[in-house]
Order: structure tokens, then sequence, then C-alpha cells
């Protein structure tokens, strides 16, 4: 198989890395989790950070004809219907993508939302292949941090969205609904069983307090077999679920929960506007007693 030309793009906001991956001899391309900016303070939004991707593909001289989502984000807001505006490019997402939709349905009355993956334009399966001109995309299905979860693994590089996180940052929290530590666990002890010179590619990258001074968000089945602080070799699915959902306890929700499930399980679409014209973003208020 060729080797696929990669570039990644930092969003500092949401610590999210957008990938575009190019097939070298037909100048296709797959954009892998783009981002679309939403401020949640002000509701303002922008289509910057996919510009950015847009106009490096101008610069590549090549086609976007996929756009592929690891799984339903609850970090950011998807790029992807402006990414498929601009090119026609195909959303893609994990066939759990269902399950998903069916948990957040009625918690946010999102009566439009068909919870059988309509909004996407291809659902993918476990073990699944398809193409980028001559690059081969192989599907693995990864769930634990959402049921949905899957990564892609094309020639030596696999993308794993929020399944794993650098060595020294570890692994992706498993509390939200439909999470399972133990099945998280499971999908990253596979990504492990990979060669030892694969190559991985964080949907995330953060600063943890080690003193590390810049992001990076490529590393090898190897390294993180080595040293990840959460999973590396020995660490056992008991001891990591205990370590997992102790952590999880501690988190608290991220700043952007609401508006990215409620937009991410449309696809990227923003809820129907109501009869004003303005779309809002619905947030569930649980009362005491």
């Amino acid at each position: 198989m060729p080797t696929p030309i990669i570039h990644s793009f930092f969003d500092a906001a949401t610590h999210t890395v957008t990938y575009m991956v190019i097939d070298p001899a037909t100048r296709l391309a797959a954009i892998i989790d783009p981002v679309f900016d939403y401020d949640h303070a002000s509701g303002r939004s922008s289509m910057e950070s996919a510009d950015k991707v847009l106009a490096k593909a101008a610069e590549e001289n090549c086609k976007i004809g996929l756009v592929l989502e690891t799984h339903v984000h609850a970090d950011h807001l998807s790029g992807a219907p402006y990414i498929k505006l601009k090119t026609g490019a195909a959303v893609v997402i994990g066939e759990r993508i269902r399950e998903v939709q069916n948990i957040f349905r009625p918690i946010f009355n999102a009566l439009d939302v068909s919870g059988d993956g309509a909004e996407f334009d291809k659902l993918v399966k476990d073990g699944e292949h398809f193409n980028i001109g001559e690059l081969d995309v192989e599907v693995i299905a990864t769930p634990g941090h959402t049921p949905a979860c899957v990564s892609y693994k094309i020639a030596d590089a696999v993308f794993v969205g929020d399944t794993l996180f650098m060595p020294d940052y570890g692994t992706a929290r498993a509390d939200f609904p439909g999470g399972d530590a133990g099945q998280l666990y499971r999908s990253i002890k596979r990504l492990l069983a990979l060669p030892p010179q694969t190559r991985l590619f964080m949907c995330h990258d953060y600063l943890p307090k080690d003193g590390r001074t810049h992001h990076v968000w490529e590393t090898t089945v190897a390294a993180e077999q080595a040293s990840n602080v959460h999973v590396h070799e020995g660490v056992s699915e008991a001891d990591y679920v205990a370590m997992r959902q102790a952590r999880d306890k501690t988190l608290s929700a991220p700043t952007l929960l609401m508006p990215s499930i409620q937009v991410n399980m449309r696809a990227g679409k923003l809820p129907p506007a109501d009869k004003n014209g303005v779309h809002y973003i619905r947030v569930p208020i649980t009362l005491p007693g």
C-alpha cells in the first residue's frame, strides 16, 4: 500500500487534532474529526478551522471525498457539514451511532433525530474496509469511551479518536452514558496488539503537569505499551477499571458537552431552528427533590 500523506491541524480552544489523509497516487483525501468553531459563552461560531483544512487541500491539489468521524465528540462541534457543503464529501461514522442517538434523543427531546444513523452518509462496522483512492482503510471498533467509537487504520497509521491519549496523559474517560471502562480497556489492548512500530494518531492532546511544554499527538504502539500512565504493559483489566472509575468520578463535564452531543449526533448539523429562525441548544435541568 502507498504511504499516506498526513497533515494535522491543532485547535487550541478544544485541544482537538483534525487530520487530512491524502492518497499520493490519486490525490483523493479524507478529513478526520473536523472542528466547527463555537464559543459557548456568546453563541458565536465561525468556519475558521475548517477553512484552514480546505485551504491546505487546495494547496495540496487534492479532492476531499470523505469526512471520517471517530465518534460523537463531547468536547467540540463537528465541522463535517461545512466540509461536505464545500466538497461533496460523504460523512462516515461507526454503525453503533444508532445506540448513541437512542441514548441522547430522549435526554434532549430531540424528536428530529432518526435513531438509525440516517443523518450520516455511511455507517461502518468492525473489520470493514473502504478506500481513499488507492489507500485501504480498515475500521477497528474501539468502544468504551462511547459505544460508537471506531479507529481507522491506514497503512501503518491508526487514527484512534479518544480511545488513547499520549503516553504521559493516559486514556479517555468512560463515564458518559453508554461508556464502559472494561470495554475501553479491551479496545485499547486490541490496538496495542498491532505491530510495535504502528503509528498512533490522537484526537486530542493536553499539557499535563509533568513539565511537557508543547503539544504532540503522534506516538507508537511500542511507546504506549512501554509508558502509557494508565495502560502500560502489565496493567490488568481489573486494575485499569478501578483506576478509570475512580478518576472519572473526579472529572467535571466538558465545557462543550451539551452543544457537542446535540450537534454531533446529528452529523454536525444544528438542532432545527425555532419559528423565529434561531437555533437553540437545550440544557436539561435536574431539580432537587
